[in-house]
């Protein structure tokens, strides 16, 4: 009579405890994409579209909507085409090339559909669409959802994390930027100099979550 009773609130205590170790999971996935292992300022990954594109806040803003629907994206395309073509046919050593063809195929279809659906969103992505394919932040964060071996929700939810990670790094950069155009800075310090500088700053600030996770 007793275990009839406790049965159902065991089993529901084991399932409560299953659900809050999935969300802590997702939570670590999250805090440690965004802030402990940053794609840009912790990993180094997209370093080139972080130094072109972060002369204006609302550059980098619109770079940073454009990453996040493209990474998010090729990571669902890339996932599926891992598992249903190149491990079926044994071809797991073609999954760079493949995955830098898929990337390039989906910000080419992106900006085609854009284009043709919503004029108003292709003016304000459109310029910033073409520099997706070169950032290798995209592919890095496709290969790394294998290495970690996350399944398909995992992976989406850790490259929409990393994606907003390196907007954060993108908007924030920008504004010291910015900042520093209003500055009186010395002549030999102007431009890429102090940029590298106040990178580098960032990235050692950016360190100090590494104890979260």
């Amino acid at each position: 009579m007793r275990w009839a009773i406790l049965l159902p609130l065991l089993t529901a205590s084991v399932k409560h405890n299953q659900k809050t170790n999935y969300i802590m999971e997702y939570v670590l996935i999250i805090i440690g994409a965004i802030f402990v292992n940053n794609i840009v300022l912790a990993q180094f990954l997209g370093v080139c579209p972080f130094l072109g594109v972060s002369n204006k806040v609302s550059t980098a803003i619109g770079m940073s909507a454009a990453v996040l629907f493209v990474m998010v994206l090729a990571t669902i395309v890339t996932y599926l085409i891992q598992f249903n073509v190149l491990v079926p046919l044994n071809i797991v050593y073609m999954q760079t090339i493949s995955f830098i063809l898929v990337i390039a195929a989906l910000v080419q279809m992106v900006e085609i559909i854009l284009k043709k659906v919503s004029p108003a969103m292709y003016q304000a992505l459109g310029i910033f669409l073409p520099l997706i394919t070169t950032n290798c932040a995209v592919l890095g964060v496709a290969i790394l959802v294998f290495k970690k071996n996350y399944m398909l929700f995992e992976g989406v939810i850790f490259a929409a994390a990393t994606a907003v990670g390196f907007g954060l790094a993108l908007v924030i950069f920008a504004g010291i930027r910015e900042h520093l155009d209003m500055m009186n800075i010395p002549k030999g310090m102007k431009g890429i100099p102090i940029s590298l500088i106040t990178a580098g700053i960032l990235a050692m600030a950016f360190m100090g979550f590494s104890g979260l996770v």
